[in-house]
């Protein structure tokens, strides 16, 4: 199973707009980690303007994982990229069908906005 975190906050439509391009591009199930920045001052200084910000086990990160071509190239170099789905996606489907939607678990509850 592929693991990865996801530095967001809540309210982030772009890091929503990256989940859903996570279920659609990863070949395989996964585990996505949300990490939620604005509980935590060293967060908020080191991703307050970056996120969404992908990470992979290693800890290799993905700036701006939201622009489509940006993360298929990433998954592609770790080999997790559904080819067929990019193509798709590349053939004009700009949101993945529901049957290709994998649940990314319930969002944080009590978190505040970042301004």
């Amino acid at each position: 199973m592929i693991r990865l975190r996801l530095y967001t906050t809540l309210g982030c439509h772009l890091c929503e707009r990256q989940e859903s391009l996570l279920a659609l591009l990863l070949q395989s199930d996964y585990n996505l980690e949300k990490i939620e920045i604005s509980d935590d001052e060293a967060l908020i200084e080191r991703y307050g303007v970056r996120i969404p910000v992908l990470a992979d086990e290693a800890g290799e990160e993905l700036d701006r994982g939201f622009e489509p071509p940006r993360l298929a190239a990433w998954l592609a170099e770790r080999h997790w990229l559904d080819e067929a789905a990019w193509q798709r996606l590349n053939a004009g489907e700009s949101e993945p069908r529901e049957e290709e939607r994998k649940p990314s678990g319930p969002r944080p509850a009590g978190r505040r906005y970042l301004l």
